[in-house]
């Protein structure tokens, strides 16, 4: 028992969570916006062309095109994860039971435009992640 009491007040893993306090406040608004910016970095990606002559100002441009394209794919991932994870509840599935679906297909697209550069897979998450959104919406409005 003493060991089991010991972990308890001095566990050996960290948690990590939305926040320290149940604050029970939600809203999906960054998600959108971040999905925005993953389809307009991988449109001026794709816009970029060739390297021609300066190959200087085509790597800085295609590497923070990059950066931000993939900083903005985990966002998305992250954002829709807490909602999903922290506010979605089991009777939540009645309201909207292609939730599990829709946040699957936000994942695997978050994760294609992290790898690739298709505007294709910008576009689609985008759409799943307006779609998650307007869940979110009917499902508060239900609370």
């Amino acid at each position: 028992i003493r060991t089991v009491l010991q972990h308890a007040l001095h566990p050996s893993e960290k948690a990590y969570a939305h926040c320290d306090i149940p604050c029970g406040i939600y809203d999906p608004a960054t998600a959108p916006l971040a999905a925005e910016s993953v389809e307009k970095m991988m449109t001026l990606l794709a816009d970029l062309g060739s390297p021609g002559d300066d190959i200087a100002a085509y790597s800085n441009s295609a590497s923070r095109y990059t950066a931000i394209k993939e900083l903005n794919a985990e966002a998305v991932k992250h954002e829709v994860r807490i909602i999903w994870g922290d506010f979605m509840k089991p009777p939540d599935l009645e309201t909207a039971p292609n939730l599990h679906d829709v946040v699957w297909d936000i994942m695997r697209l978050g994760s294609a435009c992290r790898q690739g550069t298709s505007v294709d897979d910008a576009k689609a998450l985008r759409h799943k992640v307006d779609e998650f959104a307007e869940i979110f919406a009917k499902v508060k409005a239900t609370r």
